[in-house]
């Protein structure tokens, strides 16, 4: 079972910053993420979601191969890929994994303008390594299925002082 960890930060880029320390760790073998969404309220109080796979442009790809396959069968192979691309595309977007946007869309939603969030899914971690990388990143903990001691130890460790 996953483990959701939803971090504020005060600035937009922090949450991206921290991210990708995640994937670093994640080629590491030191955590296995399910899913990492970055959510940036910008100074308007507008709320997007930078996704960490883009399933629109994932379905399109496909479905233009695949088309393009099925279109050579009837020697019509631009129609079919055109046809393939345009399904796999709404299909893609259609699609959600991980998260629900919603979810994140509505939480985002309660962040103070010019900040972000980063939610997180986490399948298995290194918990010591892992805390050591994020020691001293900043940010609060606004959400986590993690137990109450764990959370205390993940605020501690995003407050600590870099070592």
């Amino acid at each position: 079972m996953s483990t959701l960890i939803v971090i504020g930060y005060d600035n937009e880029f922090k949450a991206e910053e921290v991210r990708l320390t995640l994937r670093k760790l994640q080629k590491d073998y030191l955590v296995d993420l399910e899913d990492a969404v970055v959510a940036v309220k910008n100074a308007t109080g507008k709320v997007k979601l930078h996704q960490a796979v883009n399933l629109t442009a994932a379905g399109a790809i496909g479905g233009g191969f695949w088309g393009s396959l099925i279109g050579l069968i009837f020697l019509n192979p631009l129609l079919g890929a055109a046809v393939g691309a345009t399904a796999g595309a709404v299909s893609g977007a259609l699609s959600d994994v991980g998260i629900d946007d919603k979810f994140m869309k509505d939480l985002a939603g309660h962040l103070n303008p010019a900040s972000s969030a980063l939610f997180v899914l986490v399948r298995k971690a290194t918990p010591d390594k892992v805390l050591a990388e994020l020691q001293g990143s900043g940010g609060k903990v606004l959400k986590t299925s993690l137990s109450h001691d764990d959370e205390a130890k993940l605020q501690a460790a995003l407050d600590a002082a870099k070592i």
